[in-house]
């Protein structure tokens, strides 16, 4: 019979979870968890003493990954998306087919410079704009859309530092960044890669081939209409701060470059990361005059809270047994097989981050595999095939990660009609293979190189 704890541990962890998706009066996601973390903590379940621990586990990761949403938000202030969104349209040059590899290539971009999150909340917006002044169709709309969404979020996957469940995750198993890049970065960009390529073959007749140009004027040189299209304006030129793009945005690659470069003297990443997202605000103050208020409103401070909550539930789930259960269950089958260490671990965290959102997931994921007394060698794999199937394989439903509900809700807001119905119909087909070619990617890689 199964311990009263455990029981309760199950339905505190069961209805926090279902409450945090419904999020019934458009609730903050870190309401429901509040309530379930002290409700554990209060039954016992976690100790109080364990809170500190928990704390210092979760702080430095949540601190990074807000400290990267600061510098987007400067970014956005200073009218740098906008200016992206203009010319990814303008290089397109009327093609649906290089307008298609362009958005995709946006939001892979922001999301290894900023994070996943905030990558799906700047890039939506961009890609609405972008198919509604271009008035295409809505069956046009959404490779564009879904595509994007897609490989925004599995762009956290090459790097610990684009991802809060990555990041804390790796705090956990006490892998490197540095590590974590030589191990990962190949694996997950050939799986990001062939999903790509299989988003483009699934959409092939959606996607059109001529967008909405207007030719402007002949070329001598080419022997052909050169194209404008409406998000040109004349003088467009003159509406942005040149000297500002490019010394705020070589402030954002100084700071990603200094978390690889400085990392392994010791000084902690949310050090630096927040370093930088005070030298962002600094230039904007002195060249634009612009306080800090916009920052404080903006950035999404309840991230801490949150995951300390979801790391508390998860604590208290370890402590009833969960993790013991999960440790017997897999552990001989892992704990000399490279290969099965790959598959068995990036199939369990798809399915768990299915069930119940991929931070809860990969973090019991994680958990357990330091409670096998595994290898090094082996622990690693495992650890990293858990990222995956958080990361990838959790796409499979927009309850898989925090990314995909944000961009169910961005293209509901903005009255975009795509149902569950219609996401799962293309990530049941994409999302496996993509996770297959990931996994045994990470497998062959590891074996041959590490």
């Amino acid at each position: 019979m199964p311990s009263t704890q455990l029981v309760l541990m199950l339905i505190i962890f069961s209805l926090t979870i279902l409450v945090m998706l419904w999020r019934p009066f458009n609730i903050n996601e870190s309401v429901p968890t509040t309530i379930g973390a002290a409700t554990v903590l209060l039954l016992g379940i976690v100790p109080l003493t364990d809170v500190f621990d928990i704390f210092e586990i979760v702080s430095g990761a949540s601190l990074t990954i807000l400290s990267t949403i600061m510098m987007s938000i400067v970014l956005e202030s200073i009218g740098f998306f906008k200016w992206v969104a203009r010319n990814i349209v303008s290089k397109s040059n009327g093609s649906g087919v290089r307008l298609f590899v362009y958005t995709n290539l946006l939001c892979f971009l922001m999301t290894m410079f900023f994070n996943n999150d905030g990558s799906i909340l700047i890039t939506t917006p961009i890609i609405i704009h972008i198919v509604l002044i271009l008035k295409l169709k809505p069956r046009q709309m959404f490779p564009y859309l879904i595509s994007g969404a897609l490989i925004a979020t599995a762009a956290s996957a090459p790097i610990a530092v684009s991802n809060i469940s990555n990041l804390i995750a790796l705090e956990i198993v006490g892998l490197t960044l540095n590590d974590y890049i030589k191990m990962m970065f190949v694996p997950s960009m050939i799986g990001i890669l062939f999903m790509a390529y299989f988003l483009y073959k699934y959409f092939k007749k959606d996607i059109p081939k001529r967008i909405l140009t207007i030719p402007i004027k002949w070329d001598e040189e080419k022997s052909k209409y050169a194209y404008s299209h409406p998000l040109e304006t004349e003088n467009h030129s003159n509406q942005y701060d040149w000297w500002m793009f490019k010394v705020c945005f070589l402030v954002v690659i100084i700071t990603r470059a200094c978390f690889f470069i400085l990392t392994p003297l010791g000084i902690p990443l949310e050090w630096i990361g927040l370093t930088g997202a005070l030298v962002l605000i600094l230039i904007r103050k002195i060249k634009m005059g612009t306080g800090a208020l916009d920052i404080v409103k903006k950035t999404p401070w309840h991230i801490l809270l949150f995951a300390f909550n979801m790391y508390v539930l998860v604590y208290g789930l370890k402590n009833v047994g969960l993790n013991d259960y999960i440790v017997s269950l897999l552990t001989s089958y892992i704990e000399d097989s490279p290969f099965y260490a790959s598959m068995i671990m990036g199939s369990a965290l798809t399915v768990f981050s299915n069930l119940f959102n991929n931070l809860p997931a990969v973090m019991i994921g994680t958990l357990s595999l330091t409670e096998m007394g595994l290898s090094d060698h082996i622990l690693q794999i495992a650890y990293l095939a858990n990222v995956i199937g958080s990361d990838i394989g959790a796409l499979l439903t927009p309850v898989g990660t925090l990314a995909t509900l944000i961009w169910m809700f961005l293209v509901k807001k903005h009255s975009i009609k795509i149902t569950w119905g219609d996401y799962i119909k293309v990530t049941i087909i994409i999302i496996p293979i993509t996770l297959l070619i990931s996994l045994l990617s990470l497998y062959l890689w590891s074996t041959l190189f590490y």
